[in-house]
């Protein structure tokens, strides 16, 4: 019997569930001035935006304050690549990104888009996988990492409840295909490998549609 996933589990989790990021405090209101360049993909509430079948900018309101400084530091380094991030990302220093982060947590979250419609035996499908996962693929549920309802654990696992479907279904592609790899342990990338493009776009719609008020 294949237990791959569950070994992956375990390591990830015990390697960081001490996980400590550099201690800078920030300041909400200096990253609010320095957050003003952001706004274009961002938006000014940090809601994002998501084009139906087209560009996924993600929510970043009421997201884990060390969770973004994390991907902003790895944007920086070149750790995680996007072309529009990495230059925004390589002109912040420690404390401005800290102040950033700061200011985007500090934010109500917001609704997520679900973009393209989907069918109750697609929302059911999605609802699975986000909650209880699917062993027959040795798929593992978005919940035992994202902690209850999706809603986030720490400074590692984000809460993706109420994130836009299109966002979520790119990254669960970008780590399929191996072009996102700055998760711990590759967990993201074993268990995206597993599913198919219908199982990505069910969990994705299905997240999109939860309530992320608790993030």
């Amino acid at each position: 019997m294949r237990k791959i996933p569950i070994i992956l589990l375990t390591l990830g989790l015990a390697a960081y569930s001490g996980l400590t990021l550099a201690e800078v405090a920030g300041d909400s209101e200096r990253g609010a001035a320095a957050a003003v360049t952001c706004n274009a993909c961002h938006q000014a509430d940090g809601s994002g935006k998501n084009i139906p079948g087209g560009e996924s900018w993600p929510r970043l309101a009421g997201l884990n304050a060390a969770y973004i400084a994390k991907q902003l530091q790895d944007y920086k380094s070149g750790t995680r690549t996007n072309a529009s991030m990495m230059p925004f990302a390589s002109m912040l220093d420690e404390q401005q990104i800290a102040d950033v982060a700061a200011y985007y947590a500090g934010l109500p979250a917001t609704p997520g888009s679900g973009g393209e419609s989907a069918d109750q035996s697609m929302l059911d499908r999605g609802k699975q996988l986000a909650r209880r996962g699917d062993w027959s693929e040795y798929i593992v549920s978005c919940a035992s990492c994202h902690g209850p309802d999706n809603r986030g654990a720490g400074a590692v696992f984000p809460g993706i409840a109420g994130q836009h479907a299109g966002y979520i279904k790119a990254q669960l592609q970008a780590w399929q295909e191996g072009t996102r790899n700055n998760d711990p342990q590759d967990l993201m990338g074993s268990i995206a490998r597993r599913m198919s493009d219908e199982d990505m776009h069910a969990v994705a719609v299905w997240l999109a549609n939860q309530n992320s008020a608790a993030n």
